[in-house]
């Protein structure tokens, strides 16, 4: 008789066949690895505070008080659809607040990380936003930051490439912004180090994540699916097949065409995997980093 696992193995385990659970239903490749890299960063332990800027509909709180239910997490935003979203979907297991990253409404040296994915490039005013990051983390506090990559694969969001190279300037605002849209800037690595570095934090490496995703991923996802699907117009069936939210309720059944078509998005993605590949490639959709107040 095989002997039942127990310990942090078997939880570490536990937590991974949860998360694929709520990751079940993504069809952005890039957000998937977003949010495995910032809770490698994170690394969660029981009692500590986490702080969410830019919260958005609240899937880091939703997640983590899953993954980790003894840690405390906070989301602000200042989107009131979004929030309102969130608070339906995390109410009694994390607080989601109205705020702005630059006036965090909590006490000096009181979270012990800080998650900023994909935030700072919506900013005008990246050093206040980092100095009030600064001011609310403890000493030696976590900072997991992810970015847009200014060179990112042109088959990811192929419209603003086209853009770029027709009109020489990207789409920021409508349907088929892309990857662009409602942003000040995109990063290169040197640039990311630079805000952070000018900030006082001290940096870890900066990862480049996602080279391969499905052609056209950025407006299959964002500009047609997330469309259908706030504005209600899928049936119930569908959406628990394609929403963000909706994970766990999707049974994964090779019954479902549209199971199928997540099942090849994330076979590509698997090619991102291979690190050997990957070192070739000089275009990627994000950049991550964890940064640390000394």
């Amino acid at each position: 008789m095989s002997e039942v696992e127990t310990g942090p193995q078997s939880e570490e385990k536990a937590r991974e066949k949860t998360l694929g659970a709520l990751l079940r239903n993504e069809s952005d490749v890039a957000y998937r690895r977003r949010v495995r890299t910032m809770l490698r960063y994170l690394d969660p332990q029981p009692g500590q505070t986490i702080l969410d800027c830019g919260t958005g509909m609240g899937f880091y709180p939703r997640a983590i008080t899953r993954l980790y239910p003894e840690t405390r997490v906070l989301g602000i935003d200042v989107d009131r659809r979004a929030l309102a979203f969130a608070r339906a979907h995390v109410a009694g297991q994390a607080l989601v607040l109205f705020a702005d990253v630059s006036r965090i409404p909590l006490a000096d040296e009181s979270v012990d990380s800080v998650i900023m994915s994909e935030v700072l490039e919506h900013l005008r005013d990246e050093a206040t936003a980092l100095a009030e990051v600064w001011r609310v983390l403890k000493p030696g506090g976590k900072l997991a930051v992810t970015v847009p990559s200014r060179d990112y694969p042109w088959w990811y969001d192929p419209i603003n490439r086209l853009s770029m190279a027709i009109r020489r300037r990207p789409i920021r605002r409508g349907p088929f912004a892309g990857i662009w849209a409602n942003h000040e800037r995109l990063y290169t690595a040197e640039a990311l180090r630079q805000v952070l570095r000018s900030a006082g934090y001290a940096l870890g490496p900066v990862e480049q994540l996602t080279h391969y995703c499905f052609p056209g991923t950025q407006t299959i996802v964002y500009t047609i699916g997330k469309g259908l699907i706030e504005r209600n117009l899928l049936p119930k069936a569908v959406s628990r097949s394609v929403h963000r939210f909706d994970g766990e309720a999707n049974r994964n059944s090779p019954m479902n065409p549209f199971n199928w078509a997540l099942a090849l998005f994330h076979r590509i993605d698997r090619l991102n995997e291979d690190a050997e590949r990957l070192a070739r490639k000089r275009t990627f959709v994000n950049l991550a980093v964890l940064a640390t107040k000394g």
